[in-house]
């Protein structure tokens, strides 16, 4: 698990001992949005200094449906539905994909020429009808991936 700012967190939660649960995205075909919004305030310059990346991990695995999209998304509201603009997305990844524990995550494009919205958010769109599935989701400056296996006899310099 990377670094989590509990002010950066989209979707779900961690406990004070670290557990992490997620929120609940199954949907009959529609988009479900995160529970937290941030908001960014009068300082929203998104394009200056470091990569931010929206990160996902599942905590229930998906099922049912074909795909889910998970996209960043900056709006004028903190209910994240007046003038939404996607600014990270994830692509549609199978729902065979999406198991317990599986990971994913976009980068998060900047706004040049414009400060940008105020409020982001994530939203949860799903191809056909999921019955089950939980994201923890938040935004951070670094993706960790120790689940990459190399094979045996190679230095990785």
């Amino acid at each position: 698990m990377a670094y989590v700012d509990n002010n950066l967190l989209l979707s779900g939660s961690i406990s004070a001992t670290g557990v992490i649960s997620g929120q609940a995205i199954f949907s009959a075909g529609t988009s479900v949005l995160s529970t937290n919004t941030v908001d960014l305030g009068t300082g929203r310059d998104m394009g200056e200094g470091w990569d931010l990346f929206g990160r996902f991990e599942y905590t229930v695995a998906a099922v049912g449906g074909t795909s889910i999209e998970m996209q960043v998304i900056s709006a004028d509201d903190a209910a994240l539905s007046v003038n939404v603009t996607v600014i990270g997305t994830t692509g549609a990844i199978p729902i065979a994909s999406l198991t317990l524990g599986s990971r994913t995550a976009c980068d998060i494009n900047p706004r040049i020429g414009s400060k940008g919205q105020r409020y982001l958010g994530a939203r949860y769109i799903s191809v056909g009808t999921t019955t089950a599935g939980s994201v923890f989701g938040d935004f951070g400056a670094e993706i960790q991936d120790g689940q990459k296996f190399y094979p045996s006899g190679f230095a990785l310099l």
